[in-house]
């Protein structure tokens, strides 16, 4: 597959660091983000590339020159002028599928898993999707079940007043099918316009964002490393990620390690059945455990038994607001969750308004361990390196059951491995072990 990099940006916001080369050439411990990204894709088997440049083209053009001493074909695009961050892609010769990244983030992901699944659901775009430390100001990206996109919320658009922390990372594979449906006609980019601007091209208002509700666009949700450098606090905030190997590790081809999360009791106040919006409230020190998690390598992983689905007290849509509000509060604590998994079922049947289908015993209701083991095979985690933490003994009887170490919120003994008052003081014991 070739890919495709934007590289012509004038990256105003960092050049306070370097401004001497351009954004793609700043290092990061001693070597070109760029560099990285090419050495990435090289060691996945990805060597066909194009790099789209303008701003300083000529300094980025003599440093990877054709690519070879890097492994790699690298062609040019010279944009003499500016045609948006996608506008160069209607003046290449591009047959098939490709994928489309750009030249300020700091990645390290299994690119192999990524084009499997836009393969297997055939739409014309695959976005790479994951939770971020601040949501709060980026597009955020809404899809059903099926993982197709329905809504593209970008900065402008008023945000409903919870949402799933789901952003775009800025790695795209795309049909070129979509630069002859997007309305857009090739030999009119870079002309001028009738209101007497140059024409241009912004990949998500343009080109992505009106295909969301058609069914040929998904999301690839995934934890793995990858974040933007382009301001001097995340420049530094990514030195320190890699210094520290957590981009390196991250990568869904290493094995992960993870906290499972009980909710209810864990996360937020147990209150019995929770069955409204309004009623979920985070207990205290949670934000602060759970960023102290993201940081730390592990994944924040939720575990938990949702029987008010099978008793037709709340609905899956309903259950999915309170998610999006827990994400939502989280999220402007600069803390996020990787994944959620809850068992819809309940075993006893017999009461009205239940919902029958889902009257059933089966394995993913703790204490048996099966959300735990499906989270493992989605994310390749080493269930013994990794933690369910709870406040019943169903969740430390799942975490035994997976193969886990345990954590009780309490002092009772539930046969686990540690206890606390808290997350938060369970994280911090795990931590500072």
């Amino acid at each position: 597959m070739k890919v495709v990099i934007a590289a012509g940006g004038k990256g105003t916001r960092i050049q306070s660091v370097n401004s001497q080369v351009p954004k793609p050439l700043i290092p990061i411990c001693g070597k070109p983000v760029l560099q990285r990204e090419i050495e990435s894709l090289r060691d996945q088997g990805y060597t066909d590339i194009i790099i789209t440049v303008s701003y300083k083209a000529e300094q980025i053009r003599d440093y990877f020159g054709d690519g070879k001493k890097f492994g790699v074909n690298i062609e040019y695009f010279v944009e003499d002028i500016p045609l948006g961050n996608v506008g160069a892609l209607f003046k290449l010769d591009l047959k098939e599928d490709f994928m489309f990244l750009l030249a300020d983030a700091l990645f390290d992901i299994d690119f192999n898993r990524f084009v499997n699944f836009h393969r297997a659901k055939g739409g014309l775009v695959t976005l790479f999707t994951h939770p971020n430390s601040h949501p709060y100001d980026s597009s955020i990206i809404i899809s059903n079940n099926d993982s197709s996109v329905e809504a593209w919320l970008t900065k402008e658009d008023e945000k409903p007043k919870y949402y799933q922390n789901r952003v775009n990372a800025g790695l795209h594979i795309i049909s070129p099918k979509v630069l002859d449906i997007c309305g857009i006609k090739r030999d009119e980019v870079g002309s001028v316009g009738v209101d007497g601007n140059i024409i241009k091209v912004d990949l998500d208002r343009q080109l992505l964002k009106p295909l969301c509700g058609t069914g040929k666009m998904f999301c690839y949700d995934s934890p793995e490393y990858c974040k933007d450098m382009g301001t001097p606090e995340r420049l530094e905030s990514a030195i320190r990620d890699l210094q520290m190997g957590i981009v390196q590790e991250k990568n869904l081809r290493c094995t992960q390690k993870a906290f499972f999360i009980d909710r209810d009791g864990t996360i937020n106040k147990h209150i019995g059945f929770l069955r409204s919006v309004d009623e979920f409230e985070l207990l205290p020190g949670v934000q602060e455990a759970i960023k102290k998690i993201n940081s730390s390598g592990y994944l924040a992983i939720v575990i938990t038994n949702q029987p008010v689905i099978a008793r037709g007290e709340v609905t899956v849509d309903g259950l999915r607001e309170i998610h999006n509000k827990m994400e939502t509060v989280l999220g402007a604590f600069g803390a996020y969750i990787d994944a959620i998994y809850y068992c819809p079922h309940h075993p006893h049947k017999g009461y009205d308004g239940e919902v029958v289908e889902l009257k059933i015993i089966c394995e993913c209701r703790k204490p048996r361990p099966g959300l735990l083991l499906q989270a493992a095979s989605d994310f390749n985690v080493d269930l013994t390196a990794s933690w369910m933490v709870g406040d019943s003994k169903n969740d430390i009887g799942a975490g035994k059951n997976a193969g886990c170490k345990t954590a009780f919120i309490g002092r009772e003994n539930m046969g686990q491995d540690i206890s606390g008052g808290s997350l938060l003081d369970i994280v911090n014991k795990i931590l500072t072990d």
